[in-house]
């Protein structure tokens, strides 16, 4: 029997609506203002507000507003005996699903209540369906479907159980840290420390005693013997992020731990062993670092032991639908909106943007849009401006100083494959002809963009 609270300052409408929807199978409490009714909730969680916006005290919508932050999962329904379209439209903007105006006989409340409870019916239905797609398509809280995902998902997997080093690519915010957390938790060292630490947020001249940790004494503000990263994780893993911004001092040291597995303390004389998994990540190309002088051959070769490669969002679209799923859900769970969904208009152009910061960039865009949605369902004219205007993609890349012609070249022969295969309606074959390839080098090339 679904549970209501009804709040109206007005003693026998209150009354009568209650004796109707109690005949209608409802299990009603009737209170009389928004004090009494957040009181009412606190002792007793219900799944349906009815209530009132002009009464003494708080008012309705102050209720709403409320209701909102402390039982996000209510559904809410106002009642106006006013008439004013400025309160409906405020009650819906702070999250009241319907609206009554006064005066109403107590069977069209009773017609509104079930048309909302069968909604809300969908509604967690559908939430639920896509939490159960979801699940099918998460590794470690990693989520994707793409081929690509899919094999980094094998790779994962297949190297988690030795000690080897991991080296982890990608651009910035594919979601190194959540691969490198991945191959911890599958790994013989779950049960102990997983350390990251972002090697260019930390200043140069501490870095070293971040790291190894240092003796009391060992320079000015030394007050005190302490710790290093490597002490912290020890049998664990310790992820060294963004492993190019290391200074050439230091990668020697590193170099160090690497072959003998010991280190010393800033101010110590004697080796301390460690027993620790190290996983890198840069979103740079270590070989072009190498080159240019600014990373060590000798660390580079003792790091790409095995070497995890992300691909970015723009190489896995069929992935940007899931993910977006994934967020709205995961948003209405901490933000306590209740988005629905994205409409077919809003889902094209999140999936024709290009993404420069990948997955994080995706989060907040959608987090944003989340937020400034006056509606259920998120629309184009929610998204950021630069979303919904079309993105020249090679300006893109120029924009983040990116000139590598492989990697352009790479961007403009995705961009050709999907046009070829959208005009041909998936048509392999035709679009091979179009594009002036073979159809075996056309597979090859869908396989390594990852196209759906």
């Amino acid at each position: 029997m679904p549970k209501l609270l009804l709040v109206d300052d007005e003693e026998s409408l209150r009354l009568a609506l209650k004796a109707h929807l109690r005949k209608q199978g409802w299990d009603v409490v009737a209170v009389g203002s928004a004090e009494e009714a957040l009181t009412a909730m606190a002792r007793d969680p219900v799944e349906f507000l009815v209530t009132d916006v002009r009464m003494p005290g708080r008012s309705g919508l102050e209720l709403v507003q409320e209701v909102r932050k402390q039982h996000p999962n209510v559904v809410v329904i106002v009642m106006s005996a006013y008439g004013s379209h400025e309160d409906a439209l405020q009650a819906i903007q702070l999250g009241a699903t319907d609206y009554l105006t006064k005066p109403f006989a107590p069977a069209d409340l009773a017609f509104t209540l079930r048309k909302v409870q069968e909604r809300e019916v969908l509604v967690r239905q559908n939430r639920e369906l896509r939490a159960a797609v979801a699940k099918d398509h998460r590794f470690d809280g990693i989520v994707a479907r793409s081929e690509a995902m899919r094999g980094l998902f094998a790779t994962i997997a297949r190297v988690a159980n030795f000690k080897t080093t991991v080296l982890i690519t990608g651009e910035t915010g594919v979601g190194k840290e959540l691969v490198a957390r991945s191959i911890h938790k599958r790994s013989p060292r779950a049960a102990k420390s997983f350390v990251a630490v972002n090697c260019g947020a930390i200043p140069e001249n501490l870095i070293e005693s971040e790291l190894f940790g240092h003796k009391k004494g060992a320079f000015t503000d030394a007050n005190a013997d302490k710790r290093g990263l490597f002490e912290e994780a020890q049998d664990g893993t310790l992820f060294l992020d963004e492993i190019t911004d290391l200074p050439l001092a230091l990668q020697v040291k590193l170099l160090r731990v690497l072959q003998e597995g010991s280190f010393r303390r800033l101010g110590e004389t004697h080796d301390r062993q460690a027993e620790v998994r190290i996983v890198a990540a840069s979103a740079r190309d270590l070989g072009q670092e190498v080159k240019a002088g600014r990373f060590r051959e000798d660390l580079y070769f003792r790091l790409n032991v095995v070497s995890v490669t992300i691909p970015p969002l723009r190489q896995r679209k069929e992935d940007v639908g899931l993910l977006v799923d994934h967020f709205v859900q995961r948003f209405n769970e901490r933000l306590g909106t209740r988005i629905e969904g994205v409409d077919p208009h809003a889902m094209r152009l999140l999936q024709d943007y290009p993404w420069p910061g990948n997955v994080r960039e995706l989060e907040h865009a959608i987090e944003r849009a989340m937020v400034l949605s006056e509606g259920s369902i998120l629309r184009g004219s929610d998204l950021d401006p630069r979303i919904r205007e079309p993105v020249d993609p090679i300006a893109a890349e120029l924009e983040k100083g990116n000139y590598s012609i492989k990697q352009t070249t790479r961007i403009i022969e995705e961009i050709l494959i999907r046009r070829a295969l959208d005009k041909t309606k998936g048509n392999r074959t035709r679009a091979a002809e179009l594009l002036e390839i073979s159809h075996r080098a056309l597979l090859y090339k869908i396989k390594e963009f990852g196209i759906a």
